[in-house]
């Protein structure tokens, strides 16, 4: 039984390493030459960072002689644009359907709540034409509108968010209401606070899921100033050949800001699904 820690210990480290391993073989790929990126093997022979400024169009590529002519620079603001905008959006639009399905007595309030949350069975690409239709009649074709806007509101999240409130203490708003406070005021300076957590766990999602999206940006944008990295790296596999050393190193530098993201709140994304997960 002394030796069972040890095993656990070991075998999760090997399940770790596995599971690590197209990470590492990425990174390693970014930093080989276009004769050795198809290769097998992760430590190269002849090691190069200059993929990384062939991709920021600060050098010219060493086989054709030529830029690529990437807008990598606008692409990344507009993929932190999108996912800062759809994470403010829909976790304040999240926050304040909770409260009035969690805190606010009204007439078929969990009647109306299940409808809304059977919202989360209807498949993304049942409504993409709609949306798309919407979108052309408010004239949001090639807009940061039409990128943000149908992403603002989310039913997971207000699911999330509800049951996180229902472990908040009634006593508190209705200590707040005798003091006289509306509901606004309890939303905003009693529940709010004690929510962060939550908050902070659905902010963290959104963000993840934000910043990778992919398909509605394909379908509803063809200028390629309003591209986000998702839809601009396509470039790298279709008008340039496939390159794949250069596809490496864009891929790295995308997923820089979901790493930083993920190890700042690591702690308040497990805080926040654990707490909302059990109802007081």
């Amino acid at each position: 039984m002394r030796a069972f820690p040890w095993i656990r210990f070991i075998s999760l480290c090997c399940l770790g390493l596995c599971m690590a391993v197209p990470f590492i073989w990425m990174v390693s790929a970014s930093f080989k030459p276009r004769r050795e990126a198809e290769e097998a093997h992760i430590v190269p022979h002849e090691p190069t960072a200059r993929n990384y400024p062939i991709v920021l169009d600060m050098v010219p590529d060493p086989v054709t002689g030529k830029k690529l002519d990437m807008r990598f620079g606008r692409w990344y603001f507009n993929s932190l644009f999108m996912a800062f905008g759809i994470t403010f959006l829909q976790v304040l639009t999240s926050a304040m359907a909770a409260y009035a399905f969690a805190r606010i007595q009204w007439r078929w309030r969990d009647r109306v709540f299940l409808l809304y949350l059977a919202t989360i069975m209807v498949p993304g690409i049942v409504t993409m034409i709609p949306n798309y239709q919407i979108m052309v009649g408010l004239g949001f074709l090639n807009t940061y509108h039409g990128l943000i806007i149908p992403a603002a509101f989310s039913a997971f999240g207000t699911f999330l968010l509800r049951q996180f409130m229902l472990s908040i203490p009634r006593s508190l708003d209705e200590a707040a209401t005798i003091d006289g406070a509306s509901h606004w005021c309890i939303f905003w300076d009693v529940i709010l606070p004690l929510a962060r957590p939550g908050m902070v766990a659905l902010g963290i999602i959104t963000f993840l899921g934000a910043y990778q999206s992919f398909f509605w940006p394909l379908v509803l944008l063809n200028d390629d100033q309003y591209f986000p990295l998702s839809v601009g790296m396509l470039a790298l596999d279709t008008t340039y050949g496939r390159q794949t050393e250069l596809i490496m190193a864009a891929t790295v530098m995308n997923i820089i800001p979901l790493v930083i993201v993920f190890i700042m709140f690591q702690k308040f994304l497990i805080k926040g699904i654990q707490l909302g997960a059990v109802k007081g």
